[in-house]
């Protein structure tokens, strides 16, 4: 049997190749028979550029669905996808494309010349266009192929694709995860959260990363169902669309973003059975309010790039305010104390976790990927949290100084490095501070050099001097100039005082 997941989602594809899949904002309707036919036409161009199973196709490019069809496509073909935040910049694309060294790199026309440059640099044969219309030099030369293809035999243990997440030292790795990893959390998640015949999923989530791309399309493709495929998050947009929807899925800000509507309430939601909220902390605050203002119970659950989701609140059943729910079907989750013992409810530990949708390692990184491994084979996520006596999963911070601003990923070192190379700067820190939209914003605290070039600096000069050179995502919102950096008595800044110390109130 073949375990390319691109089967495992078409054998569930509607027997009426007319049936509607993505439904544009401009009414256009994407079928699955479209998709059947155009992913084939972009698998047989990918195939007929020399790629072979296993090589990897790179996207930096917009929400569209020639875009998603490009990634059902690299699958289908045996490739292994490795979508980019459209955000990123020359920084972090040569480090990605010189590191991944794909065999075909997607890019926007805007960026082709970047593109070029940096392909031919990390040697990379191939290089076409996606416009955030959804046309290109990719479309032009995938019209004219067969949409025939017969799906490339995969295993289980095949890798599907490569995300680059977030770490705290050294550069960003990449996540290698393989179709049966995909395909095991898909088929949890659709069980889990009971998806049936009519749903409609609200899809405005980017799909560069796990949520949109993975959670979202996957739970709609195994079901064979429709979505609004909305290009990005527009409150006013989503109060339309609801009512014609069952399920919506966002990260905190969009709930936050809703609940600022006056009129956002009951009847928008009437449809709705099911409102999931991930990627970064749902605040107890958001939870009460939203409960109170429309009847529905929003459902959070936990997971990363490593290995999609690992909890979630239950479906049926009570769903906790500032949980995270209960480990899924499948997944293994302990929490351990500094000796690697297992604590006990109420204590905050180490999360480790362990299953069939758990990445197999870091791209390149062997010895990375060992030491995030225990002997008994699991995964050491970084994050810290507790059971409750009912055994419940409460995230109650992470180890690793990762930033988490709108559902996005900020890796610090990456800035500091920045800044720090910037003339009359000694050195900088970079945190994360509560934000009522973005659930934390990118901050930095940055050491001045006693003489003019120190003194010259602001808070608005350090920011224009990095915005361009990193995403925008990723640029701080704010920045305090300060004396020094409180450390401990091994010399290392301590973050956690900075965070305590500083606010969004704290003069500037």
């Amino acid at each position: 049997m073949n375990q390319n997941l691109y089967s495992l989602l078409s054998a569930h594809f509607p027997k009426n190749p007319a049936a509607a899949c993505m439904i544009l904002p401009d009414g256009r309707v994407w079928t699955y028979g479209d998709i059947q036919r155009a992913s084939a036409r972009m698998a047989n161009l990918i195939v007929g550029r020399g790629l072979k199973p296993g090589d990897r196709v790179a996207a930096q490019v917009e929400k569209t669905p020639e875009a998603l069809v490009l990634y059902l496509a690299a699958i289908r073909a045996g490739m292994v996808f490795l979508p980019l935040n459209p955000a990123y910049q020359r920084h972090e694309l040569e480090y990605f494309l010189g590191d991944a060294k794909p065999g075909l790199f997607v890019c926007r026309p805007q960026m082709r010349t970047l593109a070029a440059e940096l392909a031919a640099k990390a040697g990379v044969p191939h290089v076409l266009e996606l416009d955030d219309t959804g046309r290109g030099s990719l479309i032009d030369a995938a019209t004219p192929q067969s949409d025939i293809f017969s799906t490339v035999a995969r295993t289980t243990g095949d890798l599907a694709a490569i995300l680059y997440t977030s770490g705290t030292t050294g550069r960003s790795k990449g996540a290698m995860l393989t179709h049966g990893n995909l395909a095991h959390n898909a088929r949890t998640l659709h069980a889990y959260w009971h998806f049936q015949s009519g749903d409609v999923l609200l899809h405005m989530l980017p799909t560069f990363h796990v949520h949109g791309l993975f959670v979202a399309c996957h739970c709609v493709l195994l079901n064979g169902s429709a979505m609004f495929f909305e290009p990005k998050f527009d409150a006013a947009r989503a109060m339309q669309l609801l009512p014609q929807s069952t399920v919506f899925m966002g990260v905190p800000t969009y709930y936050v973003r809703l609940l600022l509507d006056p009129a956002f309430g009951r009847d928008t939601c009437r449809n709705i059975r099911l409102f999931v909220s991930g990627s970064a902390p749902l605040l107890k605050e958001t939870f009460d309010e939203f409960r109170q203002r429309t009847g529905h119970t929003i459902l959070e659950r936990y997971g990363m790039t490593e290995g999609g989701m690992f909890t979630s609140n239950p479906y049926e059943g009570e769903r906790r305010g500032g949980t995270v729910g209960f480990p899924l079907p499948g997944t293994s989750l302990q929490i351990v104390g500094a000796g690697g013992t297992a604590t006990k409810p109420g204590v905050v530990g180490n999360i480790q976790v362990k299953g069939d949708n758990v990445f197999v390692g870091y791209w390149g990184m062997p010895e990375k990927t060992r030491e995030e491994f225990t002997a008994e084979g699991f995964f050491k996520t970084g994050d810290m949290g507790s059971f409750d006596a009912d055994g419940y999963v409460t995230i109650s911070g992470r180890s690793k100084d990762l930033v988490i601003t709108g559902g996005l990923n900020v890796y610090p070192k990456e800035i500091e490095e920045l800044i720090d190379a910037m003339p009359g700067v000694v050195e900088s820190a970079v945190i994360g501070l509560p934000h009522p939209d973005f659930g934390e914003a990118v901050t930095a605290v940055v050491v001045r050099q006693k003489n003019a070039e120190g003194r010259a600096l602001t808070e608005s000069g350090i920011i224009g001097a990095i915005k361009d050179k990193l995403a925008n995502f990723k640029v701080p919102k704010w920045v305090y100039l300060v004396d020094e950096l409180p450390r401990n008595a091994m010399g290392k800044v301590q973050k956690n005082i900075l965070r305590k110390n500083y606010s969004p109130m704290t003069p500037r």
